[in-house]
């Protein structure tokens, strides 16, 4: 058996955009195209143009039998794109891929579960769609529904399950794959903290127990806890193949390039059919105030999403992560850790969503914020949005003496007083 599990040599994919000119176009003209492209080949309407886009261009490295591997980079890097051609999704433009071992694929938790059916029926659907025999269902069976904690409500059908219920019943499904291989691309991103927890501690699990895992995440943390190795991806090329820890840094330390003065702009284009899309983050002291980057312990921190919806997006939820320079994820929360979710009032439009941080909380330093949106219940998917990061704050500690040399990750104020000591309590003490 070979030492490699994944080999890649100067892998690329191209995709053709269609690029529409502006201006009027006469009937007459369209007309009489028409008529010349039945005697033209290769014909093409004038007011379209085409331009060549490398998503991946030139990638090569090795991943070694029983490796964990970080992949990381900016949305639009390439990294969904990789991940689909190593699971056969899409074919390759260009290059040769050679994987040794069965390949299973978590690219969006819960796609081919039937809402009409039970848990018990969607767990042997859902696992046949991922490729495993009756048997193998049979013989997991009971770890699946241990995972998942939905014991109770096996025989219920899935369109009554709380979105919690779902992901980790279709998380369950996936993770008792029987492979070699296993590729997840931000599974973190959904689900409640615990649930997330006990992701990671399943892929670590599985790692440790000599299978290949290639891991796609914005949590630094969960990469830096999973992986030894790290692949940075830059438009589309490998910008770093090293140490997951000097992959981090260098990613953290290019990914603010751009920001200015506590202003995000959404650089990507909104796709044709998303139901929902962030376009602008600001950082600011308070809603009446203009953005700024730079803030003391002492205020708080107001982060302004500015968002358009075509329509309502059905158990959408906004998740969140603080991160610190050196990759540490220091908060990691989500709209539904509120008593209502914000989101399930929301309808078509323009609008923002306000996220506030009271003073005293983060320790001096500086911070970068991780957002993205999910639904375990809507039509268009699991993924409705990854901004990714999407903003850069610096703050200083002013107000107390030992300021910005404080150490650890708070800068909150607790409260230090001196009492008498009664004799009732004295005694209690010498006991």
């Amino acid at each position: 058996m070979s030492e490699l599990a994944v080999r890649i040599d100067g892998l690329g994919k191209k995709y053709r955009v269609r690029h529409q000119r502006a201006g009027y176009t006469a009937l007459r003209d369209v007309i009489a195209e028409k008529v010349g492209n039945l005697f033209t080949r290769n014909a093409t309407t004038s007011n379209s143009t085409y331009e060549d886009f490398w998503a991946l261009k030139d990638v090569s490295f090795e991943i070694r039998r029983g490796e964990a591997i970080g992949v990381i980079g900016r949305n639009g890097a390439g990294k969904s794109t990789l991940l689909k051609i190593l699971s056969q999704i899409t074919e390759p433009s260009a290059g040769r891929i050679e994987l040794d071992g069965r390949v299973a694929s978590l690219l969006e938790v819960g796609t081919g579960f039937h809402p009409e059916l039970t848990g018990r029926e969607n767990i042997y659907l859902n696992g046949a769609i991922l490729g495993m025999s009756r048997a193998e269902i049979r013989r997991k069976f009971d770890e699946i529904v241990a995972f998942a904690e939905v014991e109770r409500f096996l025989d219920t059908p899935v369109k009554h399950f709380s979105s919690g219920m779902y992901v980790r019943l279709a998380f369950g499904v996936a993770a008792h794959l029987e492979t070699e291989i296993l590729i997840v691309d931000e599974v973190l991103a959904v689900g409640d903290v615990e649930f997330q927890k006990k992701c990671l501690g399943k892929m670590s699990e599985v790692a440790q127990g000599g299978r290949t895992v290639l891991f796609v995440s914005h949590n630094m943390g969960a990469i830096r806890r999973l992986t030894e190795r790290c692949i940075l991806l830059e438009k589309g090329r490998v910008r770093a193949d090293t140490s997951s820890q000097e992959a981090i840094d260098l990613y953290v330390k290019e990914s603010g390039a751009g920001w200015a003065n506590g202003t995000f702009v959404r650089p990507a284009s909104r796709p044709a059919d998303a139901p929902f899309f962030v376009e602008r983050v600001t950082t600011r002291p308070s809603l009446d105030e203009g953005p700024v980057s730079t803030f003391d312990c002492d205020q708080p921190i107001v982060i302004c999403i500015d968002y358009n919806a075509t329509r309502r997006v059905h158990g959408l939820y906004a998740y969140m992560t603080l991160t610190r320079a050196d990759g540490t994820v220091v908060y990691e929360g989500d709209s539904r850790d509120i008593r209502v979710n914000p989101f399930d009032s929301m309808g078509a439009g323009q609008s923002r969503l306000v996220v506030k941080i009271p003073p005293r909380i983060l320790g001096p330093g500086t911070y970068q914020i991780y957002l993205s949106f999910s639904s375990v219940s809507d039509s268009y998917g699991n993924q409705i949005d990854s901004p990714g990061i999407v903003g850069e704050f610096h703050l200083d500690d002013t107000a107390t003496p030992r300021g910005n040399h404080r150490n650890g990750y708070l800068s909150t104020i607790l409260d230090w007083s001196l009492r008498p000591v009664s004799n009732d309590t004295r005694e209690l003490i010498d006991q």
